[in-house]
């Protein structure tokens, strides 16, 4: 197995070119690489301003549209992968391989931002999804060092398949 992205337009202002997906699916394998995870499944949903904020409110309790929301299978953090990657015979599974979980990301709040910022939609848009990702696996940015270390990773990630600012 190898990493896969599974995923659905079910926003109706843009039409996902086929080419941003491949983008997509190649970041997903250099985020994976990166971080040592060759093995899972991440589903990705677009999705417009009025479904996001339901999901936001609904799972987060906050009352407002968002640019990326991300739904881990896994509990652990990052710390604890090494842990999550020990196998202790052939016949055991890798608890990590799967899905690693969902990914929705609001077409209408990522257009404005790539507006604001001054760059690509498809920038943007990969810049979400790798911060999804990174949110699977357990990575998050509650302080100024931890928000620090997520942007270097993504940035790096991005820089590797030319969607820079």
């Amino acid at each position: 197995m190898s990493l896969q992205l599974d995923w659905s337009n079910e926003q109706q202002n843009l039409e996902i070119p086929e080419a941003w997906i491949a983008k997509l699916e190649q970041l997903l394998q250099l985020a994976g690489e990166a971080e040592g995870i060759v093995d899972g499944e991440v589903s990705l949903t677009f999705t417009n301003d009025e479904e996001i904020h339901q999901l936001n409110k609904e799972y987060r309790g906050i009352d407002r549209p968002t640019d990326v929301l991300s739904f881990a299978m896994q509990e652990d953090g990052v710390e604890e992968l090494d842990i999550i990657f020990e196998v202790e015979s052939e016949d055991e599974l890798d608890p990590i391989s799967g899905m690693l979980g969902d990914i929705i990301i609001s077409v209408e709040t990522a257009q404005a931002q790539s507006e604001e910022y001054g760059h690509s939609l498809e920038r943007e848009i990969g810049f979400l999804f790798v911060h999804g990702f990174l949110h699977l696996i357990g990575y998050d940015h509650q302080d100024d060092e931890t928000e620090a270390e997520m942007t270097a990773k993504q940035e790096a990630i991005l820089q590797q398949v030319g969607l820079t600012r």
